[in-house]
C-alpha cells in the first residue's frame, strides 16, 4: 500500500513540477511519476528531509528537486529536436 501512494505523491509532485516550469502539458502522467520519485530522490538528498511529508516524502525539497529534473531533462530533449 505504501509502494502505491508513494506512486500518487510522485506523480502529484512531478506534475506540481511540470506546471511549475510549464513542460507539464509535453509531459505524460508516466513521465510525472518518474519525475517525482527521481526529483524527491534528488530534493532529499542535496536539501535533506524538512518541511510537511507524504508518502515518506519531504514535499519541499522534493518538488525543488522534480523541478530541477524536469528543467534538466527538457533543456536535453528540447536541444536534440533541433
Amino acid at each position: 500500500m505504501h509502494f502505491l501512494w508513494a506512486l500518487i505523491v510522485g506523480a502529484i509532485i512531478g506534475a506540481i513540477a511540470g506546471a511549475i516550469t510549464s513542460k507539464g502539458k509535453s509531459m505524460g502522467w508516466f513521465a510525472n511519476i518518474i519525475a517525482g520519485l527521481v526529483g524527491s530522490a534528488i530534493g532529499e538528498g542535496l536539501l535533506g528531509h524538512w518541511g510537511p511529508q507524504l508518502a515518506g516524502m519531504a514535499l519541499i525539497p522534493s518538488i525543488i528537486g522534480a523541478i530541477i529534473v524536469v528543467a534538466v531533462v527538457s533543456f536535453f530533449v528540447g536541444r536534440s529536436k533541433d
